[in-house]
């Protein structure tokens, strides 16, 4: 054993958890000779993936789904050999709340760009006025080329305020949970400034190349039939006995000649000659606390949310409507920034015959103090902004809320290139040590679990020379 590299893995959310099971992979596939050890300071695997069932229902305390356009998650269930249990979400109208009216999301849109012109012509959401400005994006020259600029600043040029906050902010809002006029474009979605730059109109790019989808409408998520967290429990499964140690902090790391020394919370020293980060940015930062190039870590943000999921019989809601759920704009007095008809949305999996499971999304910048209310002030905020749209004035069967503290990391103008010098200071001073996790380059389920399988061919490339 002692001549065997040691591999540690700080973090055990899905980035740990998938590199940990790509490693273990490739040391047993190639007979290398490391072995693997996942620290996670908490007692239990997994991170934000955490599913509650309760009296038949199935609750997603955290995500809820992957896109299936992204292969990876999809690729990682298959080598599980859970592939049978993969459920494709339903496809149903989906709606936003503008002015406090429900109104339905244009179709022929990607992430609330137009592809398709008519369906924005008709639609009930923006004025004409808004619309001309909307069509601005046809004749507008491209933007000066720039290393990087907020979505907010992008997108107002290209479409004016109207389309931007009772559209495009909402979705992308819904994604990152962050200020769409301090997130960072080249950090979320630097292919819309490709686009631009390549056609002059970001319409017309994507119109050249997304994908013109005929006939019924397509499922564009997974999720798995007993809930996310049974990924969770199969890579858990997998793993080799003795890898994984739960409830111990790693306090510090410390550069050796020829390895690191992770200083844990029980007193323990790991020593370890490779080591993969998959922690949040304000826990790499105190952990390297040593080291000025990780400063940029501790001006970062993150936002905090929390989610209420509420059950009724479905004879509860008086006015059903016909759809998977609404994201809230700005233009409203409700504090629910979404929410999701989880029964429609998943209707093989989630309810039982005959009952609703609606999903909540409260906590955004600028009201982030309502995560820190009581789970019943927030029941109470969700259901006093439900009733305003359906008519429910019945109580829950249950409710079950979701806090996530500072689980939002916001990705501001430069940080693409902040992480860019982090990675090239880090090769040079911390050769050996990588970076994963949502933190970072990616905050989807998909994103992490590529930056973790990135780490892992890092790994092996740093310990094979």
């Amino acid at each position: 054993m002692n001549s065997q590299k040691q591999i540690a893995i700080v973090g055990g959310g899905i980035t740990g958890l998938t590199a940990a099971y790509y490693l273990q992979k490739e040391i047993n596939e190639k007979q290398l000779p490391y072995s693997v050890r996942l620290i996670e300071a908490s007692d239990e695997l997994g991170g934000k993936i955490k599913t509650e069932k309760k009296d038949g229902f199935m609750i997603e305390r955290g995500p809820d789904s992957f896109l299936i356009r992204k292969q990876s998650a999809t690729n990682l269930v298959k080598e599980l050999g859970m592939e049978k249990d993969l459920v494709k979400n339903g496809t149903g109208q989906s709606y936003i709340l503008v002015n406090n009216k429900l109104h339905k999301m244009p179709s022929g849109s990607f992430m609330g760009i137009p592809t398709e012109v008519r369906p924005f012509l008709f639609s009930s959401i923006f004025s004409m006025k808004g619309k001309i400005r909307a069509a601005g994006d046809f004749f507008l020259p491209k933007g000066q080329e720039a290393s990087d600029q907020s979505l907010g600043k992008f997108f107002r040029r290209r479409f004016g305020d109207e389309l931007v906050e009772n559209l495009v902010e909402p979705l992308l809002s819904g994604i990152y949970a962050g200020d769409i006029d301090d997130l960072s474009l080249m950090a979320t979605f630097p292919n819309f400034y490709k686009l631009e730059q390549e056609y002059g109109s970001l319409i017309k790019g994507l119109q050249a190349t997304v994908p013109k989808k005929k006939g019924p409408k397509r499922s564009m998520f997974y999720s798995l039939k007993n809930g996310l967290q049974s990924i969770v429990e199969g890579i858990e499964a997998s793993l080799e006995t003795g890898t994984v140690q739960t409830g111990v902090t790693v306090d510090h790391i410390e550069r050796k000649e020829t390895n690191y020394h992770l200083l844990l919370g029980n007193g323990e020293v790991y020593k370890a000659d490779a080591v993969i980060l998959a922690t949040p940015f304000f826990t790499t930062q105190r952990m390297l606390s040593q080291y000025e190039f990780l400063e940029p870590l501790k001006a970062m943000a993150a936002t905090s949310v929390a989610n209420v999921a509420l059950a009724f019989d479905q004879s509860a809601i008086k006015k059903d409507v016909d759809g998977t759920g609404f994201v809230v704009s700005r233009n409203n007095d409700y504090r629910i920034t979404a929410c999701t008809w989880t029964h429609k949305k998943w209707p093989e999996t989630t309810a039982p015959e005959g009952k609703a499971l609606l999903r909540c999304y409260v906590g955004k910048p600028g009201d982030e103090g309502v995560v820190d209310l009581s789970d019943d002030e927030i029941v109470e905020i969700a259901l006093n902004d439900l009733n305003k749209i359906m008519n429910i004035t019945d109580k829950p069967l249950f409710s079950i809320v979701s806090r996530w503290k500072d689980a939002m990391p916001q990705y501001s103008v430069g940080h693409k290139n902040r992480m860019d010098k982090i990675t090239e200071q880090m090769t040079e001073h911390l050769p050996g040590v990588y970076l994963a996790g949502n933190s970072y380059r990616g905050i989807g389920i998909p994103d992490c679990i590529d930056q973790g399988t990135a780490a892992v061919r890092n790994v092996i490339e740093y310990l094979n020379d």
